[in-house]
């Protein structure tokens, strides 16, 4: 017996796969649970344009993803913050002040735990970050803190 899975389940497979199973543990254990559904033509080709949907937004959002790492890599993001005399910063700078100036000068909204700061940054000067934009794409958003 053919059915379409409408849940994960242990040992047998994912949501919207179509798989086979025996007679009696389709008809007495995966359909009365709702866990599957009988693979007709109809629920075969509803399965396949969902897939197809699924596949094209993917493409959509790593297209998105890579026009927004072109336009990080010419963007300068300035913040201004207090110090001490020596250089140093009162506190530090975080992603939420970098995401927030982001949001504010250019209309660019990044999550906070996107962006990768590798150690806090507490003195003037110029830094480059790595932004996580999608999985396997980043990009790199230059920031200047100044007093």
């Amino acid at each position: 017996m053919k059915v379409i899975l409408l849940a994960d389940v242990k040992g047998q497979g994912k949501k919207n796969q179509l798989i086979e199973v025996s007679d009696g543990y389709g008809k007495n254990f995966l359909l009365p649970r709702k866990l599957a559904k009988l693979a007709d033509a109809q629920a075969i080709n509803d399965v396949k344009t969902q897939e197809a949907g699924r596949l094209y937004r993917i493409e959509q959002e790593k297209k998105e993803a890579h026009a927004l790492s072109e336009r990080l890599a010419g963007m300068l993001v300035v913040i201004k913050a207090t110090g001490g005399a020596d250089g140093r910063l009162y506190g530090s700078v975080t992603a939420k002040e970098i995401s927030a100036k982001l949001q504010a000068d250019h209309g660019i909204e990044i999550d906070k735990r996107k962006i990768v700061i590798p150690e806090p940054i507490k003195a003037y000067g110029k830094y480059e970050f790595e932004v996580k934009l999608y999985p396997e794409i980043t990009g790199k958003l230059t920031v200047v803190v100044t007093e």
